[in-house]
């Protein structure tokens, strides 16, 4: 019998849903996208996480990616979002709309769980980093296995500005650099993150990590650089199962 948890995955860009088998980390219904609205404040975002539960006339726990620091189910940044979240309780705003119980984390941080158990992370040990690489640049940092939580290593100094602002997927396309081009550039803030991290691993993961074979040739650091396995359904597979697993240990 299939275990399904809806899990949705807020970007800054696309706000994306499914239902997920949370036991093999496969997605068993057509992802479901809504733009992500402009501004990206709590009561218009809202209104399109209920959207997408009520598409999938569910009424289970939810899990949701969120772009932001979360601590205690409170944004604490919102560099793509309104400014309007910082301080807000996200799992209350969402609950309230939908009627469901909500679990929230850091977007990246959710992906690289998808990752890191069904993926190309799968019983690594060691230091092991996922980025995302979209609009804006997410990380992941797990320790033999173990999640680091809200890293947000794209918002590092860097360049005189942020890491992200340098070398996302959005500045590729804002610059219309090819993919070399701007692989030189992204090669630069890994080796700034390998400079204060050592990883043993880094997995490229968002939009961008599809292109991998485009830009590889620029990567010059010591660790090893490989995709991610699962793609642009990372982040509502690593949401529904970290729904899952915190409403098992709430139920212990």
């Amino acid at each position: 019998m299939q275990d399904l948890v809806l899990g949705i995955d807020v970007g800054a860009t696309g706000m994306k849903g499914g239902l997920v088998d949370v036991e093999n980390g496969e997605m068993v219904s057509e992802r479901f996208k809504i733009l992500t609205p402009r501004p990206a404040t709590p009561a218009k975002m809202a209104a399109v996480i209920a959207e997408i539960v009520n598409h999938f006339n569910y009424t289970g726990i939810v899990g949701c990616g969120f772009p932001s620091i979360i601590k205690n189910n409170v944004a604490y940044s919102a560099a793509n979002i309104d400014q309007s979240w910082i301080g807000t309780n996200v799992t209350e705003t969402f609950s309230g709309i939908t009627n469901c119980e909500m679990v929230v984390c850091n977007d990246a941080d959710v992906a690289g769980m998808a990752e890191m158990r069904f993926g190309r992370g799968k019983n690594e040990k060691g230091l092991v980093m996922i980025i995302t690489i979209g609009t804006g640049l997410g990380s992941a940092l797990f320790i033999d296995g173990k999640l680091i939580p809200n890293t947000e290593l794209g918002h590092l100094k860097f360049k005189d500005s942020i890491a992200e602002k340098y070398c996302a997927g959005s500045t590729r396309k804002k610059l219309d650099l090819s993919y070399e081009e701007w692989g030189a550039r992204f090669n630069e803030y890994l080796i700034h993150i390998e400079h204060l991290f050592s990883p043993d691993l880094i997995i490229l993961g968002g939009g961008t990590s599809k292109k991998f074979d485009l830009f590889s040739d620029r990567i010059t650091i010591k660790a090893l650089v490989e995709p991610a396995m699962m793609r642009n359904n990372a982040g509502i597979i690593g949401a529904a199962v970290l729904a899952k697993k915190q409403n098992k240990e709430a139920l212990m």
